[in-house]
């Protein structure tokens, strides 16, 4: 697929505004328009949905929500070089994307947005995980957002999915899947980008809960999970030393055993140390 609309191919778009990808700011352009349409879809019906993307660069994923129907978009980009192209879109689709030039980490969505609202977006390396962090650990919950769809690199991907006894298996597992069902949705290979990445890439979809999966205080659930992750090689009683005088008997009451190590306990069995740990 050449075009999804009436605008030029990517590749013109990137040649006209000269937006060769950065890697100071994490860029890595998606220029098949096939894929950023396929992408899009994996975020499900957006007709009624307006969608916050981050990091839209030359527009590829943009153009793709907007042609799979999405109500409207929020499109928050960096790069001051990307915003004509980017304006140039919603020149194309009138009343149905608003660009913000600034810094993700610093904009307030809700500014912007009216529920329902979904999240898509090929996230700058150098902040997806921060941003997928921020969106999980939210101060209410359920949280502004239905659902993630977002491309990561392929082993913070994998980090999202793992399951106990792996060795990707950690603090984002944990926190992802106690409020949402996190699955990989499309594999991407280097050649798919340019510049072409090093590793290979994945869209993980994750949908948000009505409540958590197990009840448990979330700040102490995930002060637990640092703390046992952050010296996932010693067992629980010593790495968990700090967080309790009495930890050998916190561990015991939450059905664990003191001398098993991070990777082996379950997303239950951290919920329940917490549980203990609050008595």
């Amino acid at each position: 697929m050449s075009t999804i609309d009436t605008l030029p191919p990517l590749r013109d778009v990137i040649a006209t505004h000269q937006l060769s990808a950065r890697k100071s700011l994490g860029q890595n352009f998606l220029l098949d328009l096939n894929l950023t349409a396929k992408i899009a879809r994996q975020a499900h019906d957006l007709n009624l949905c307006d969608v916050l993307e981050i990091g839209p660069g030359p527009g590829g994923l943009t153009r793709g929500l907007l042609a799979e129907g999405a109500r409207r978009v929020l499109a928050v980009e960096k790069d001051s070089r990307c915003i004509p192209a980017l304006n140039q879109i919603a020149a194309a689709y009138p009343g149905r994307l608003e660009v913000i030039e600034g810094d993700a980490l610093e904009i307030d969505p809700l500014e912007h947005l009216t529920p329902p609202i979904r999240v898509a977006a090929n996230l700058p390396y150098n902040i997806g995980t921060e941003l997928l962090v921020r969106w999980l650990t939210p101060r209410d919950w359920p949280p502004f957002w239905q659902s993630l769809t977002l491309m990561f690199q392929r082993e913070v991907a994998e980090r999202i999915v793992a399951q106990p006894g792996s060795k990707t298996y950690g603090r984002l597992a944990i926190l992802a899947q106690w409020r949402c069902d996190a699955r990989i949705v499309m594999s991407l290979p280097p050649e798919a980008f340019t510049p072409p990445p090093k590793i290979s890439s994945a869209v993980v979809h994750l949908t948000a809960l009505r409540e958590p999966r197990f009840p448990a205080n979330a700040e102490t659930l995930s002060n637990v999970v640092a703390a046992a992750f952050n010296q996932r090689r010693k067992m629980l009683r010593s790495a968990l030393r700090g967080t309790a005088p009495d930890i050998e008997d916190r561990l015991i009451s939450a059905g664990l055993k003191p001398t098993d190590r991070a990777e082996q306990i379950s997303l239950e069995g951290f919920c329940a140390l917490a549980r203990a740990l609050d008595a």
